[in-house]
């Protein structure tokens, strides 16, 4: 499993299928050398690489059941639809503590996936050694254009990581993974509709950032693409993909029990799938 990657989607909070299945996998003490996310990936990767098993739950479940971190008084009181403070600030330095010591001292690669507002193209970033600095690039691969704001990492503007590469399937075999498993947060069939009406906000809210606009408009053809290329390789017997059987849940649901029956699922579709996901990396 010495040239194995993960790679793993992103999508709000239907990442708790995600969750799910890491939690699988660090039960049965499945770690893959290499390991990439986008936006929700990206805060399941680091919890992954931490070795903290329930804290993606915590954070996304389980708070909400006595408070909350998602809704319309948080886009109106911080421009964001997400409490972006409460998640990337309090939580890991506070409420629900980061492992930073687990994390910076694991053998495991950990590249984290935003989007260059410069340029429009994917940045793919590490950090094993700040804990600012780690906390900064999730949230920027986590900022969704129009409903968070933009973040600076080393003095560049940079937001959500799937504008510019939802899933880097591509990146992770370019790095040397033989062995690709994938973790999708949506159902096989799933195709990405146009959106003329963000692309005209997002071209008067992001004017000065023409190539970020040009990233945001890309994106669903973009992301087709990918996963078209993702069923070849799915087909062809060379990745392995995860994903959900089941209707998946919104980008910003806030009911709890929903979220856990998800998460739930991730848990058990893992389980379900585990056999043939050991003979695929032994392979």
């Amino acid at each position: 499993m010495k040239q194995a990657g993960l790679i793993l989607e992103g999508g709000g909070t239907r990442g708790v299928f995600s969750a799910g299945v890491l939690d699988y996998f660090m039960e049965q003490n499945l770690y893959l050398p290499y390991v990439i996310g986008v936006s929700a990936g990206a805060c399941n990767a680091v919890n992954y690489v931490a070795h903290q098993h329930g804290r993606s739950k915590e954070c996304m479940i389980d708070y909400l059941r006595d408070g909350s971190y998602a809704g319309l008084k948080y886009l109106i009181k911080k421009r964001s639809l997400f409490d972006m403070d409460l998640i990337f600030d309090v939580f890991p330095n506070s409420e629900i503590p980061f492992d930073y010591k687990t994390f910076f001292e694991s053998d495991q690669t950990c590249i984290l996936t935003a989007t260059n507002c410069l340029t429009g193209k994917a940045e793919y970033l590490s950090e094993k050694k700040n804990k600012k600095r780690i906390m900064a690039i999730c949230r920027a691969s986590s900022s969704l254009p129009l409903v968070a704001p933009i973040v600076m990492v080393d003095d560049i503007p940079m937001m959500d990581g799937g504008m510019s590469d939802s899933i880097p399937i591509r990146k992770a075999l370019k790095d040397g993974c033989k062995k690709a498993v994938i973790i999708l947060t949506r159902n096989k069939g799933y195709i990405k509709k146009r959106t003329p009406r963000i692309n005209k906000v997002s071209q008067m809210v992001y004017k000065e950032y023409p190539n970020l606009v040009k990233a945001i408009k890309r994106r669903p053809d973009r992301y087709n693409k990918t996963i078209e290329y993702i069923e070849k390789l799915e087909e062809a017997g060379k990745i392995f993909v995860i994903r959900p059987e089941e209707l998946v849940v919104k980008q910003a649901e806030t009911n709890p029990d929903v979220l856990y029956k998800f998460y739930q699922h991730g848990y058990e579709i893992a389980k379900q799938l585990y056999p043939s996901l050991i003979k695929y990396l032994e392979a």
